[in-house]
């Protein structure tokens, strides 16, 4: 890639008098911590480019407006923002095939995003966590344990919060908790740069609406250890096939998490209802399951890699214990809102794959009224439809392309009595709301888990579950 910064002298003073463009805004608030990065940087002037218009940006600018130096093309692009400037910072959900990054690249322009210049900029040592599933939540355990033992934790990329708007933070902080996504970590790629500690936690089929391959999808996950150097720790899950097998390319050491017992070496594993530990040779008991709050058989992959960081990270093994034991868990991931009549509420919108809608229906052994449905990323809902017709007494559905594959999965399941069986297709949340509550009896389950995309209906999958929690709480 032509035209790079030289990463070893980077540093914040390379922004002041610059000219750079940000191209993509979006409404996640990624972008706009980016602007208010390079505003804080001294930028001579900041080129703002979305193919949104004003008005569907109006979140994200209203929070801009304070800035002076900013040029606004909005509603397009324009070749000269690419050619002219000192630098562009791409949204992470543009691929790097985009033809503007091309032209940008032909004209010598670096490209980069928030994630490739937080590990440029960074002096703070990083543990990074990826994987399909499971990253919020073993990224947050991570900092809850870590804080739990006097560290000083910044937190950055984990469910809304941003990147570059935590870099002042981090440098201030004992150790940086980073949540990276796959396009995250094809920055990585660019910058030769890998955390001192990475966590792996699984691979499932995701994002086949921009990666044309699962090949190109686990390229981009393997950056998170690639470029580790050999004193650095790669935490992999032993159960998970590909990554057991991507971790033979790690350069430092390597650190095992099982939730069965069989690992080879260092590492966290699970057995007879206990967490076990074995590191320099010895083997001990960690903490039995029973006294986790944590719900869902699918956490306890979490809770065993989130153990296996902050050990590999030198955290005291007692401390460890008593941090999992009092980890809340993580909003809009199988949290509880509250008990209406007898009937427990459960939000669970970031199950936005139907894999995780499964691992969410087999968390309760109680009837279940499942809302789910929405919008489709090209993914397969053959084994959603099964568990569904196996596990769930109700189904509330939100209009989408996700839902009419969903339909089509079930129908086919069903008996033929039952193929003309009506389902209930809605809107909007108050209405899925509404009927799931009116269909519940006491002792039963209403859970918010879609296993498919929000857009269309909702903002993003936390509009989803805040809507969720609004509409329970008028309940």
């Amino acid at each position: 890639m032509g035209g790079h910064v030289s990463y070893r002298v980077m540093t914040e003073s390379f922004f002041k008098d610059k000219r750079i463009t940000v191209f993509g805004l979006g409404l996640n608030m990624g972008g706009v911590g980016t602007v208010e990065f390079l505003a804080k940087q001294g930028v001579r002037e900041i080129i703002v480019t979305d193919i949104k218009s004003r008005e569907e940006l109006g979140a994200s600018l209203e929070k801009l407006s304070k800035y002076k130096h900013i040029t606004y093309a909005l509603g397009q692009h324009r070749p000269e923002d690419f050619t002219s400037v000192d630098m562009v910072i791409k949204n992470p959900v543009i691929s790097w095939t985009n033809e503007y990054i091309k032209l940008a690249q032909k004209h010598n322009v670096p490209v980069e995003m928030d994630s490739s210049l937080f590990f440029s900029l960074c002096k703070t040592p990083i543990i990074g966590v990826t994987g399909t599933k499971g990253k919020t939540t073993t990224a947050t355990l991570i900092a809850h344990i870590l804080e739990f033992a006097g560290k000083k934790v910044a937190r950055v990329g984990i469910g809304q919060t941003g990147v570059l708007g935590r870099l002042l933070q981090a440098q201030e902080a004992d150790v940086v908790v980073f949540e990276l996504s796959s396009w995250r970590l094809s920055a990585l790629m660019h910058s030769k740069k890998s955390p001192v500690i990475a966590v792996f936690t699984n691979i499932h089929p995701d994002h086949l609406n921009y990666y044309k391959t699962m090949d190109a999808y686990i390229a981009d996950k393997k950056n998170i250890f690639l470029f580790q150097k050999t004193k650095d720790i790669l935490v992999a899950n032993f159960d998970d096939q590909v990554v057991r097998e991507a971790a033979q390319e790690a350069r430092g050491g390597l650190v095992w998490f099982s939730e069965r017992n069989g690992i080879l070496g260092d590492g966290v594993w699970s057995e007879q209802g206990q967490i076990w530990v074995h590191e320099k040779g010895v083997s001990r008991e960690l903490l039995p399951w029973q006294e986790i709050l944590l719900l869902g058989e699918h956490n306890k992959s979490n809770v065993l890699a989130g153990a296996a960081a902050a050990l590999a990270f030198g955290t005291p093994f007692q401390k460890v214990a008593k941090a999992i034991r009092c980890f809340p868990g993580v909003p809009h991931r199988l949290e509880y809102i509250g008990e209406k009549k007898n009937v427990r509420y459960y939000n669970d919108t970031a199950a936005t794959i139907p894999e995780a809608a499964v691992m969410a229906l087999r968390s309760f052994a109680e009837p279940v009224i499942l809302i789910a449905g929405g919008s489709d990323k090209c993914l397969s809902f053959d084994s959603l439809a099964e568990e569904i017709l196996k596990k769930s007494k109700g189904l509330v559905l939100f209009a989408g392309e996700g839902t009419e594959k969903l339909l089509a999965a079930l129908k086919k399941r069903l008996p033929e009595t039952e193929k003309n069986r009506p389902f209930e297709i809605v809107e909007t949340m108050q209405k899925a709301v509404e009927l799931a509550s009116r269909n519940a009896e006491s002792g039963d389950i209403v859970l918010l888990s879609p296993g498919a995309a929000s857009f269309g209906l909702f903002k993003n999958e936390f509009d989803r579950g805040e809507q969720f929690r609004a509409c329970v709480r008028e309940l």
